[in-house]
């Protein structure tokens, strides 16, 4: 897929070092076509390395996608430079009167706290409020699915005695589901959390969906019936060394964690990481933005205000 994005984002010489096509604006405003509109809400303290990461799994079909950035206002990031939150990403107030045709909300490193005691929490629940009636179909990631389906229908989260950390076989539980076209009955996908999100509380919700699962990770990938909201608990996402950079960050802070399941070859720190998952993350994404979007999205974006409603109202929160 051609992915248009600010010339000058970093993440840019990285893409095309990998011969991925990032279209420039000349040649985009001169094609007879509509794209898509695409909304990445980052609240990943590694903005640059997550932003890289997404453009790479959006960039795998023929659709042309415009990639727009936003970072929360009510939280000051510690780990990205101020300039290039200022060059490249624009807060909620400032991008809240637009429509997207998708949206991606990361995960974030809160899944200890309540919900509620998260600085952002607030603006977060503006910003799932204005989605239902600016945005046709929102992929949640890892901390932002368990946010959303706690926002959207009280799903709770549960703390686990250990991080789950490591490259976890999951198995398909609704093969037909277009979500799932093209995957293997087995596929691996990274996670790194420390609560999860039970089977049962899922398939309690009437208007949810469980279609993917791990014997050892538990519930991986939740949809609505209608597939405009998908949650994925894990992080298809990840390159190579996230989940080793994240493991040696916990262990030079001193903190007691695992090493991640089934990723250094015989469990050895020092060797290098076999990446084989990252096949059935781009299937994943690319069927999202075909399936969940591309094919059900109105053409003029202004009717998502008549797009009918696919939330429970089991929800603890009211949007006006």
């Amino acid at each position: 897929m051609p992915i248009r994005i600010n010339p000058a984002l970093p993440a840019r010489s990285i893409l095309e070092s990998e011969n991925i096509f990032v279209m420039g604006s000349d040649r985009a405003d001169h094609q007879d076509i509509r794209p898509l509109e695409v909304l990445i809400l980052n609240i990943m303290p590694t903005k640059l390395e997550t932003e890289t990461q997404l453009l790479r799994l959006l960039s795998n079909s023929p659709l042309q996608v415009n990639v727009h950035l936003m970072h929360m206002a009510s939280h000051e990031s510690k780990n990205t430079d101020k300039q290039h939150l200022l060059d490249f990403y624009r807060t909620f107030e400032e991008l809240h009167e637009q429509r997207f045709d998708g949206m991606i909300i990361t995960g974030a490193p809160v899944e200890t706290l309540p919900f509620e005691e998260v600085d952002y929490w607030h603006e977060l629940c503006q910003i799932f409020c204005w989605s239902r009636r600016h945005v046709y179909s929102t992929l949640h990631i890892c901390w932002g699915a368990q946010a959303g389906l706690y926002f959207h229908y009280g799903v709770p989260k549960y703390p686990i005695p250990q991080k789950m950390s490591g490259v976890f076989e999951h198995r398909i539980l609704q093969p037909s589901h277009p979500l799932l076209r093209g995957m293997d009955d087995r596929f691996p996908a990274p996670h790194s959390r420390h609560t999860e999100i039970r089977r049962a509380d899922i398939e309690a919700v009437p208007g949810l969906q469980l279609l993917t699962l791990s014997d050892v990770a538990g519930v991986h990938i939740v949809s609505d019936t209608a597939n405009r909201n998908v949650y994925v608990t894990g992080h298809s996402e990840y390159d190579r060394g996230t989940l080793a950079k994240e493991y040696f960050r916990d262990i030079n802070k001193g903190m007691d964690v695992p090493v991640p399941a089934n990723y250094f070859p015989d469990d050895d720190p020092a060797r290098t990481p076999i990446m084989r998952w990252r096949g059935a993350a781009t299937l994943l994404f690319s069927n999202w933005l075909n399936y969940s979007v591309y094919q059900k999205t109105y053409y003029d974006l202004s009717m998502l205000d008549k797009a009918p409603a696919v939330y429970s109202n089991s929800g603890h929160f009211a949007c006006g």
